[in-house]
């Protein structure tokens, strides 16, 4: 696998363990998250990030087997430039739904 892949691999596994940290110690509830400004702030940047490592790796090599990249592109892309349309709901089924998937799959392609 190519370096530049492995690095964007690696960001991609930071910004998931970094929302895990937001939640530490905390029950995820969802009325809590939606009350709080900061973690939610946190979250759509890590989301962000995540999106755009994987749309450097598509573009570096478009073959490369992520699963749902295309609509975490999107996300990410919805969250920089419509981030009035984001909903707590959306990003909420994202960390509870998808987060844990995600990483499963991004170790199993470092290890």
């Amino acid at each position: 696998m190519d370096n530049e892949i492995k690095t964007w691999l690696f960001d991609i596994l930071e910004s998931i363990k970094e929302i895990e940290i937001y939640f530490e110690g905390k029950q995820k509830v969802f009325e809590s998250y939606s009350k709080d400004i900061k973690t939610k702030r946190a979250v759509e940047r890590d989301i962000e990030i995540i999106g755009e490592a994987i749309n450097r790796i598509l573009k570096k090599d478009k073959n490369f087997a992520l699963e749902n990249s295309q609509k975490i592109i999107g996300t990410r892309n919805r969250i920089a430039h419509g981030y009035d349309k984001i909903s707590d709901d959306l990003i909420w089924s994202i960390i509870i739904n998808h987060i844990p998937k995600l990483k499963e799959e991004v170790s199993k392609l470092l290890s």
